[in-house]
This record gives C-alpha cells, structure tokens and sequence, in this order.
C-alpha cells in the first residue's frame, strides 16, 4: 500500500470550510501530524492542487474531534491552521467558524449520541480552553442542514447552529489586555491589545489612512498598508508576550471604523497575511469586546450601549455579524461574561483522504 486512508467528513461551518477527523486517527506527535495536515491541504501550492484544501486561508482549516474527559464537555476540538502555500501548520489559534460545524461532525462521527429535536453539545476549545454550548436541529435524532437561518458570506439558508462562547477571555496570553494596557502607541498607530476568544491587535482605520469601508479585496492589493500593518503586529505579539509572531497568524489584526449600514461598527478582520472575506467568530467577540469596553481605541467610534446582554452589530466585507455578550460593567473594572452567536453548517462530502504511506503509515 503506498497511501494510508484517513476517515473524514468534510464540512463548512460558518464561512470556512475543511476536514474534520476523529483525533484518534491522527498521528499522536505534533510534527509528524503537521505533516500528514499539509498533505491532507495541499499545502505548498497557492491552489492546493495535490490536497483538499481551497486555496485560500478560511478553506485550509482541520477540525479533530474525540471525545472529551472533561466533566462539562462532550467533545474535545483541536484546530489546525494549515497555510495555503508555504508548508506551514499553526496549533496556536482556535477558529469559531469552524467550531460551528463540531457539533453536526460530532453526532455524524459517532463521538455523540442524537436527541429527538435539538442536541445539545458542550465543546472545550484544547487549543485556548475556551467552553463552548453548541446546540444542533436533529429532528428525529438525525442532524438536519436545512433551515431559515442566514448567515452574511453563504449563500442560501440552513438550520441554525447556537453557539454560547464561555471563558474565552485570556485563553492564549491569561490576560484580557496582555500588554497591560488598554492603549498603546506602536509605529505611531494606537492600538487596543486585546485576548477574547482570540488575540488581537485592534486599530483604528483612519490611522492607516483608510476609511473601515473597503473591500477585502482592496485591502489585499494594498501592500503599504499590508507591510505597515505587520510590522505593527509583531511588535505588538511581543508586547502581549507571545514572543515572534513572524510565523504564527496569531495575534490577528482587526480595524474599526463608523458604522456605515445600520450596524454598531465597521470592522476589518485579517488573517493576518489576507482579508478575511466576511468575520471570524472568535474574532468577532473580541471585537465586540473592544466596542464595549470604556478607553479603547473603540471610544468615539460607536455609542456604548447601557444594557447586558447586548446585541453587538459588526459590519464586516460581506455583510454584518451580530455578536449577543453579556458583560458586567462596575466600579472596579469591565468584565466578559459570555458571548453567543447564531452560525450555520453543512456536510459536503464523507470518506477517507489520502497521505503518502512513506510520510505516516496509520
């Protein structure tokens, strides 16, 4: 045999899309398993032509499931970010989009039983701990993809996937403002420093000379913009302390601006080396977090809301996200409850993938 099968089901969930597998069928050992990840992506090609992957980052995603020993969680999610064409896998971020379909992946993979109606399923993020309820249509005890939900950045409708976000604050750096502070200078751009759900580096656009309104693609034709912008962004991973970031797509970077469409605000997210398309999940919650919390680089830039929970509207490339996050605001500081979202998935395609048996034998 000179390829070893690897079982999968292949799904998008939110606007992203990759393989998930069961962890179990994985090699144990990180590097050997990036390895069987870029041959799985196709990465090394910027069309991933001898892999499964789609050629740009949101469709060079894995999900690995098993199922959890957790006392709260069903299931364990370990995410990978595999790079589209230099060969590199990223173990560091977690991915919410992608989270939206390990619910759905987890009843189809076995790892948990249906319910007649809705299932709910608890999921703990492995890579930054986070907790995260899941609850999926299974009318009959079988998980339907068809519904009313819509979702900016899919086509079409699907049933919804609700997603309620708990201890996501501090998951990658154990600090809420890994710097310390909730403003800083770098290159002459002010900067919100930020670890919700992920960690970010949050500007404003007019700093770069931007209006927020942008297409995404645009902002990846804008190379000044692009190179400024990194040199930002590592500077400030090392102020969060998460060392050289040169090779890691975390912290990612995010812009602000008005709302220009009847949302909160205008927002930017990036990958970090391209525009995201529509929004990340994770990122979107840190985001929100940013516009809630007095004396960041959000301030003067959306009318802070007096309510908890609160919808929180972002305006993003291809439409709007709303982000619902219950906060505490008091005396002694600005606190992070939770943050629920509503996201949609669909199963694409179920089998077995294909590695070189000379790279992992099974």
């Amino acid at each position: 045999m000179t390829q070893t099968a690897i079982p999968f089901v292949f799904m998008r969930g939110g606007t992203s899309r990759g393989p998930y597998m069961n962890r179990a069928d994985l090699p144990k050992d990180l590097e050997t398993l990036a390895n069987v990840l870029v041959a799985i992506v196709g990465s090394g090609h910027p069309i991933n032509i001898d892999g499964i992957g789609g050629g740009v980052a949101v469709t060079t995603k894995v999900a690995m499931l098993s199922r959890s020993e957790d006392d709260w969680a069903d299931v364990d999610y370990f995410f990978a970010q595999v790079s589209v064409d230099d060969a590199q896998v990223d173990f560091k971020p977690t991915c919410g989009n992608i989270l939206s379909g390990v619910g759905p992946a987890a009843i189809e993979m076995g790892l948990v039983a249906a319910q007649d109606g809705e299932t709910p399923v608890n999921i703990r993020a492995v890579n930054t701990e986070a907790r995260v309820a899941a609850v999926v249509q299974t009318p009959g005890g079988v998980v339907s993809y068809e519904g009313d939900a819509q979702i900016d950045g899919v086509p079409g409708t699907a049933a919804p996937v609700a997603l309620q976000f708990m201890e996501t604050v501090g998951g990658v750096t154990v600090a809420f403002l890994p710097t310390g502070n909730l403003v800083d200078d770098i290159d002459g751009i002010n900067v919100t420093c930020m670890d919700v759900a992920m960690p970010m580096v949050i500007a404003r656009a007019s700093d770069f000379g931007l209006t927020g309104y942008e297409s995404a693609a645009e902002l990846d034709e804008n190379t000044d913009f692009f190179a400024r912008m990194e040199a930002v962004r590592i500077k400030a991973g090392a102020l969060m302390g998460m060392g050289d970031v040169t090779k890691s797509v975390t912290p990612k970077f995010g812009l602000l601006a008005p709302a220009k469409d009847g949302g909160t605000i205008a927002t930017r997210y990036f990958m970090p080396w391209r525009t995201h398309p529509t929004m990340a999940v994770t990122g979107a919650q840190c985001l929100a977090s940013c516009v809630l919390t007095p004396g960041t680089v959000a301030d003067g830039l959306a009318a802070k809301p007096n309510e908890t929970p609160v919808t929180i509207t972002l305006e993003h490339a291809s439409g709007q996200i709303e982000v619902l996050v219950d906060y505490d605001q008091t005396d002694v500081g600005f606190e992070i409850k939770s943050a629920g979202l509503v996201r949609t998935a669909r199963k694409l395609a179920a089998g077995e993938v294909f590695v070189p048996a000379s790279l992992w034998g099974g």
